[in-house]
């Protein structure tokens, strides 16, 4: 009974305290541009960086007002601050992923390659005013030109093709 003792207090201790994950490369895509970091800590499917990196990563810095990048400013709500932020090791660290659940922005992430994309924050998307197609004029295979307007209360069916 002795010898369970000390293993099962450790265990309870290490329980009680955040996990301390291991610094790890890790590549952020944000912006569709690619920072590569020599330390990032993941867990649990969350990204924690060090301020630093946060500020060179995504040009965001924090604040005393929040998560900000220029003039554009997202508070970090005070009863979830230790879901964002927390120090370790003697560093500053942020949870990328749970500001990017805060913010609306989708995250992709490849474990096997220590990557993360994030895509359009909700205030970087754009809706559409209505759902009218905006007017257009493009010729048919004989070069006679039709614009959208000309079939107006008629059913249209357009086709779009891009290459890229």
């Amino acid at each position: 009974m002795e010898t369970r003792f000390p293993a099962l207090f450790l265990l309870l201790i290490m329980a009680a305290f955040p996990a301390i994950a291991k610094e790890t490369r890790a590549t952020i895509v944000y912006d569709d541009v690619a920072t590569e970091l020599s330390g990032a800590n993941e867990e649990a499917s969350q990204l924690w960086i060090t301020t630093a990196d946060l500020t060179r990563a995504t040009h965001f810095e924090l604040k005393p007002q929040g998560v900000c990048q220029e003039k554009l400013c997202f508070p970090i709500p005070k009863a979830r601050k230790q879901e964002f932020l927390r120090n370790n090791a003697g560093k500053s660290w942020f949870n990328l992923t749970a500001f990017a659940q805060l913010v609306r922005q989708p995250v992709a992430h490849d474990a096997g390659l220590s990557t993360w994309y994030f895509g359009l924050r909700a205030d970087q998307r754009q809706t559409l005013s209505s759902l009218q197609a905006p007017d257009f004029t493009l010729p048919d295979i004989n070069g006679k030109t039709h614009s959208l307007s000309d079939f107006r209360g008629k059913k249209v069916f357009l086709v779009t093709w891009a290459s890229w």
